[in-house]
């Protein structure tokens, strides 16, 4: 069995995509996945389907969920009750979450002892689980609880990607890469850093200081 919740939240079972109706059976989905384990609240199951305002029927409608989605995902999964709220259970699943932050953690395990091919290698294959925006078939009330984590958690596994990338004097691989993470991430100071690096090593120090004079972090100096 696969889960998958780092693009569209998806179920396949021995590469079969098993079809999950609506936002709401989504979100359940992928709430339980990314508890890791442990026990989801009915509290926060309702806060995630419905926000602030939860319906009177929202204990029933979460088991009516959780019905369907043990209907769906059959024998190999397991949606177990346990006060207050519900846990899964999938022994041997593959969830690309978890593989993404095994991975990330021993590229930067790898990246702290200067093995910077194995950083390298093993932040590529952490950031290949990724499918495009995380949890993209949930509620916003999801979407607002989780993907700021996860995504700042894949910033960081680029950022040491490409350091391990400059270590091993990539630099003018990455500077067309690091130019257009700039441009979409002008307040990240450490891609900025990079793209410094990466221009004064390819002998453009011009275009490093421009780089530099182009940070929204300079002081405004007044003519």
């Amino acid at each position: 069995m696969d889960f998958r919740i780092l693009g569209p939240v998806e179920a396949r079972r021995d590469g079969d995509w098993i079809a999950l109706s609506g936002s709401k059976v989504h979100t359940v989905l992928a709430a339980m996945l990314l508890a890791h384990g442990r026990v989801v609240s009915d509290s926060r199951l309702g806060a995630l389907l419905w926000g602030w305002d939860p319906p009177v029927t929202a204990s029933a409608q979460i088991y009516t969920y959780m019905s369907r989605l043990r209907k769906l995902l059959g024998d190999e999964v397991e949606i177990v009750r346990r006060q207050p709220g519900y846990v899964l259970r999938a022994p041997g699943a593959r969830i690309d979450v978890v593989e993404f932050e095994r991975l990330d953690r021993l590229g930067r395990q790898a990246l702290r002892e200067r093995r910077y091919a194995d950083a390298q290698a093993l932040l590529t294959e952490a950031l290949g689980w990724w499918r495009g925006p995380a949890l993209s078939n949930v509620t916003d009330f999801l979407l607002e609880a989780e993907l700021p984590r996860l995504e700042e958690a894949r910033m960081l596994a680029l950022e040491n990607r490409i350091e391990a990338d400059l270590q091993l004097g990539m630099h003018e691989q990455v500077t067309a890469e690091l130019t257009g993470l700039v441009a979409e991430h002008p307040v990240r100071e450490r891609l900025r850093a990079q793209l410094m690096t990466a221009l004064y090593r390819c002998g453009r120090q011009t275009n490093a200081l421009q780089t530099y004079s182009m940070s929204p972090f300079q002081p405004h100096v007044e003519a």
